[in-house]
């Protein structure tokens, strides 16, 4: 009998306590786009334009609403342009409610940390040490929240989200490494570079500090925190202490594992832990004059029971609610877009257009379509056959995107008349493109995709900018990759695309050669062939090496199928290229681009 006695204590042990599963509801109900982790593409409807109270990257592919941190940097960069009134606001709302009870109970960055501090090891008790590097999180706040965006906003009018970009773990953990580890993605990684290196070591530095020191980024990082922080002495919800009651023993400031002076200082999350702990059961989590939780023995049977009950009505209203948004966000929603179709990550592939089919892929002719442009134009792509054709995704909060533009403009305004450029906005619009480019000396054409993403589903756009896609002057898709561009790559791109990508030793060449047969070009970054490398083809089945020419091109004499292409080994002065490259489905050119040890990378961090 005392064993089966001892089995409910037991479940009862191990069961979840209520704040535990107010954060799991709350990291559910932030990342209810569950359809996003499958297809690898990021949300983009109406609803990202809230934002949610806790600390939740934006470009994590279940996030159906905006960071407050992250919205707040965009604003302060926007400050010449508009005043960020909805931001502000936003913050005020949540902080004279809340405080730094999100922190405690709404925030999923601040779970992972809780569940990491539960790994089983050795422990670092808060010291005075932690109290002063407590202080770091506000050094964080002024410099990569406020300085750094308002800096390049107003000294460069551009975006630039310091913190997001150089530090946010949140941003690497779900953003980052969410979107890659997607197999649809795998043309991303080669856009990663020394930026996403020097995070993902950030990343890892703080997943071990808060293994062995409780929330080591919220106590010591966090600039979200410190704001929230600064609303804790006069919040609307959070942990009140009974002064008739309290002894002063100092409990509950010795075993809270913040960096707190007193109960509801600027480092208390509200947790409520310190409950548990206090003799004299003065302690209770209070909104208003509300108690919401408080010490066992405290309260009357009749009172219990009314808490019971409303928990109770609580509970189902939330699931109900969580419900509804996971049916939304996943199925109903009018914003989703049909699964991504499988990109392919060649360079180059260029083959007779008499014997192409539509579609983004290279070597396929693109989908014709028309659009109005923001100075009140037409753009029909149809028009610019025997023109070399550039389109460009991009967005004003896109700090890539924005560094790239005048590239394009320089290669307009060198080409005039042999070529055509488009840079399509997304339908995501957070400031005015128009406002945006206006008294900008820009000599090509500006446009804002509908809220259908007609152009994005043309030419397989994605919630990753920038994105260039090249055409040459028969409309066939050159190139189509996502990343920043240089005006070196753009000028290669331009010669390839008006048909000097191939020289006339490898013309020659291609004349004994069969019809049926592969073609890997491979060049730098100025176009010029590059003989001596061992190229990989393979099929499902079987592999095959061979070697690029004078001409710098390698021969596979393979019926039409799906093969792969690896660079084994490249020549002195040349960077090693472990990219997996597609081959084009029937045979024909395909061009792999080498970049040389001493050309400055071309790509950032998505």
């Amino acid at each position: 009998m005392d064993n089966i006695s001892i089995k409910p204590k037991r479940l009862r042990a191990c069961r979840p306590s209520t704040r535990r599963l107010i954060q799991l509801y709350s990291a559910l109900l932030y990342n209810a786009h569950l359809r996003g982790f499958i297809e690898g593409e990021i949300y983009t409807g109406k609803a990202k334009f809230a934002c949610v109270p806790g600390f939740n990257c934006y470009s994590c592919p279940g996030a159906v609403g905006a960071c407050p941190l992250g919205a707040l940097q965009n604003a302060l960069a926007s400050t010449g342009h508009r005043a960020g009134w909805y931001v502000l606001g936003i913050l005020l709302l949540f902080g004279t409610i809340l405080g730094r009870t999100i922190c405690g109970w709404l925030c999923p960055v601040g779970l992972i940390q809780e569940l990491l501090h539960k790994i089983p090891t050795f422990k670092i008790r808060k010291s005075r040490v932690t109290k002063v590097l407590s202080y770091l999180k506000y050094a964080f706040l002024a410099v990569f929240v406020i300085a750094i965006p308002l800096w390049y906003g107003l000294a460069q009018d551009m975006p630039m989200p310091g913190f997001c970009k150089y530090i946010c773990p949140a941003g690497t953990f779900e953003g980052a490494i969410g979107l890659l580890s997607n197999p649809g993605n795998a043309d991303l990684f080669g856009m990663l570079g020394l930026l996403f290196t020097s995070k993902f070591i950030i990343l890892v530095i703080i997943v071990l500090a808060c293994i062995f020191c409780y929330r080591s980024f919220c106590r010591f990082v966090c600039p979200l925190g410190a704001i929230y922080g600064l609303f804790n002495s006069f919040c609307l919800v959070g942990v009140k202490v009974d002064t008739d009651r309290c002894s002063g023993c100092g409990s509950c400031v010795r075993n809270c594992g913040m960096d707190v002076k007193r109960v509801g200082d600027r480092e208390c999350i509200h947790c409520a832990k310190c409950m548990d702990v206090c003799p004299t059961k003065a302690i209770s989590l209070k909104a208003g004059k509300i108690t919401l939780k408080a010490s066992e023995g405290t309260l009357g049977e009749e009172e219990q029971k009314k808490r019971r009950n409303a928990g109770r009505i609580a509970w189902g209203a939330a699931l109900g609610l969580l419900c509804f948004a996971l049916l939304w966000f996943n199925f109903l929603d009018p914003a989703l877009k049909s699964p991504k179709q499988p990109s392919r990550p060649e360079t180059l592939h260029v083959q007779d257009a008499e014997q192409t089919d539509t579609g983004f892929e290279a070597g396929r002719q693109l989908e014709d379509f028309t659009i109005r442009c923001l100075d009140g134009s037409e753009f029909h792509l149809s028009e610019t056959r025997g023109k070399v054709t550039f389109l460009n995704l991009w967005a004003t909060y896109c700090t890539p995107c924005v560094q790239e533009l005048p590239y394009f403009d320089a290669l307009y305004r060198e080409y005039g008349e042999d070529i055509a450029i488009l840079a399509v906005h997304s339908s995501v619009v957070t400031d005015d493109p128009a406002e945006y480019i206006a008294g900008r000396d820009w000599s090509f054409p500006f446009a804002v995709d509908t809220e259908d993403d007609r152009i994005w589903k043309i030419v397989n756009g994605s919630s990753t900018l920038p994105q260039t896609i090249v055409l040459d002057r028969n409309g066939v898709v050159i190139y189509n990759q996502k990343g920043s561009v240089t005006p070196a790559g753009l000028e290669a791109l331009y010669e390839k695309a008006s048909g000097a990508e191939v020289s006339a030793a490898a013309e020659q060449n291609d004349a004994g050669k069969t019809a049926d047969a592969y073609r890997i070009l491979v060049t730098d970054g100025s176009g010029t062939p590059v003989p001596g490398v061992t190229v990989q083809f393979c099929s499902d089945t079987e592999c095959m090496t061979g070697q690029t020419d004078s001409s710098g091109t390698a021969f596979f004499e393979r019926e039409a199928g799906s093969y792969t292409v690896r660079l084994l080994k490249v020549p002195a002065g040349f960077v090693p290229d472990d990219t997996e490259y597609f081959a084009p489905e029937i045979p024909g050119t395909m061009t792999v681009v080498l970049q040389k040890d001493e050309d400055p990378a071309v790509v950032e961090e998505p």
